[in-house]
């Protein structure tokens, strides 16, 4: 087995010096979580400049017995790129578009090109590559792979894991699998690349992958409607879907405290609608057909609904700048939270059709055992996913209000578990739900996730100790902001 001096010295050989970093300053942005809830420690920070430096660094380190954590543009929210020891494997470098095709309407890129760089590529062609996330201009196509990134465009386009048609993956011996197909149709055998999405790292380091386009939108429009109960936003949605089909393609939940807090922080913001609802959605829809204009499809649509009772206001945005600064309202809602104080977040899912139940249910249960709770519940409606987040009670102490979070956790996740929802639905599992994933998942699953980590990573090399307890995986510690 290679000591870590030794190790260091045949990455630098390879690598050269400015790659291998082990100086504290140039590390310490590597060591610690997005929202700064996780804080680690690592050996160095190695920078590959291809594939075949990320396999010889992953085969160096099976010899040394060195773990090895990937990580891309650290925009995680649940610990799974913060190590504990060994190398962090930054993938920033590889950053190159291999290829673009549109009449295969497909893209290969390398892990670390950033998502918006991969979204300017298509719309260059003429085309879209629809995954949309607040952090595309920093979070890298690595770490949406590994992590399943899901974001607005959901309801229309799906998670990565829909996105994505081919990939070459590092295995942890140091051999790579180049299943770089674009191939739509391919019955040979396992279809393996869904082995390493949404797997965060823990089977394999993904470094390329060819990834779907779709036809670019000619028009699109964005409302903003108020609304009276989650149940009326469900009513909505569902008429909306029915008379538009794949045309919408986001409908996002806000609560009245949401965009109070937006407006709040963020004074420059325009208040979109007079008067105050008890929540409201956020719409857009698109069409690729020429002479088609949404703004007419969203506008009947948003009128029948007031019509009919489901929507108490509504306002259509009459420029891109408009639909622009209404889209603001949701993307600043998860920056704005954490200055109301200490905030204990869940990422979950529910049926679609159990969605307003399940806030009716969860908030009235958070709000009844701590009084003055204020419960910031929203997210990507559409898709059943609800960032159920809770904000301490004011004049409450912060650290004193998180130390209540597996308290939190448990009166959440069993209401999710018994309307038959996911305890994990776009931010992965990583540290901070490892062990909340073996309350709730099906005991043959875990016992099958287990086997496949034990088959592809039988030493525990990769990420150890994320999204699977294995007997040498120490427990977590709860998050502390």
């Amino acid at each position: 087995m290679t000591a870590p001096a030794d190790l260091l010295f045949r990455l630098t050989e390879r690598l050269g010096e400015k790659h291998v970093l082990t100086a504290p300053a140039e590390i310490a942005p590597h060591l610690r979580e997005w929202r700064g809830l996780f804080h680690g420690n690592a050996l160095a920070v190695v920078r590959p400049a291809d594939t075949g430096d990320v396999a010889f660094v992953v085969a160096a380190c099976a010899d040394a017995g060195i773990a090895i954590v990937a990580q891309g543009g650290n925009t995680g929210l649940v610990g799974g790129g913060v190590p504990h020891g060994g190398i962090v494997l930054s993938l920033g470098r590889l950053s190159y578009i291999r290829a673009i095709d549109p009449l295969s309407a497909s893209i290969t890129v390398e892990a670390g090109v950033l998502l918006a760089e991969a979204q300017a590529a298509a719309d260059q062609e003429g085309m879209l590559f629809p995954l949309s996330l607040p952090s595309e201009g920093s979070c890298t196509i690595g770490g949406n792979l590994a992590t399943n990134a899901g974001g607005t465009g959901v309801l229309a386009y799906g998670n990565m894991r829909d996105l994505v048609l081919g990939l070459e993956v590092v295995l942890a011996d140091g051999r790579v699998w180049n299943g770089l197909s674009a191939l739509r149709k391919d019955n040979a055998g396992y279809d393996l690349k869904h082995l390493f999405v949404g797997s965060e790292g823990t089977l394999g380091i993904i470094t390329a992958a060819v990834l779907k386009l779709y036809p670019k939108p000619s028009s699109r429009a964005v409302g903003f409607a108020g609304l009276s109960s989650p149940h009326s936003a469900l009513a909505l949605f569902d008429t909306l879907k029915r008379t538009a089909g794949h045309n919408l393609t986001a409908f996002e939940y806000i609560p009245r405290f949401g965009l109070e807090i937006v407006l709040k922080h963020r004074p420059a913001f325009p208040r979109p609608l007079p008067g105050d609802h008890a929540g409201y959605a956020l719409i857009e829809m698109s069409t690729t057909h020429a002479g088609a204009e949404a703004s007419d499809a969203i506008e009947t649509a948003l009128a029948a609904a007031i019509d009919r009772g489901l929507v108490e206001n509504a306002v259509i945005g009459s420029s891109e700048t408009q639909n622009a600064s209404l889209w603001a309202l949701r993307e600043n809602l998860s920056d704005v939270q954490s200055l109301e104080g200490g905030s204990i977040k869940h990422d979950v899912s529910v049926p679609l059709s159990r969605l307003a139940d399940f806030l009716d249910t969860a908030i009235a249960a958070c709000e009844a055992e701590m009084p003055g709770l204020r419960v910031c519940a929203f997210g990507h409606f559409g898709d059943g996913n609800i960032h159920f987040n809770l904000s301490q009670p004011l004049g409450m102490d912060k650290a004193t209000f998180l130390k209540e979070w597996g308290r939190f956790n448990r009166i959440v996740h069993d209401i999710v578990h018994r309307m038959g929802g996911s305890i994990a639905a776009e931010h992965g599992i990583g540290l901070i739900k490892r062990d909340e994933l073996g309350l709730y998942a099906d005991p043959v699953g875990l016992d099958l996730m287990r086997r496949l980590k034990c088959a592809l990573d039988p030493r525990d090399l990769l990420n150890p100790g994320k999204v699977i307890a294995l007997s040498a995986n120490p427990p977590p510690a709860l998050p502390k902001e």
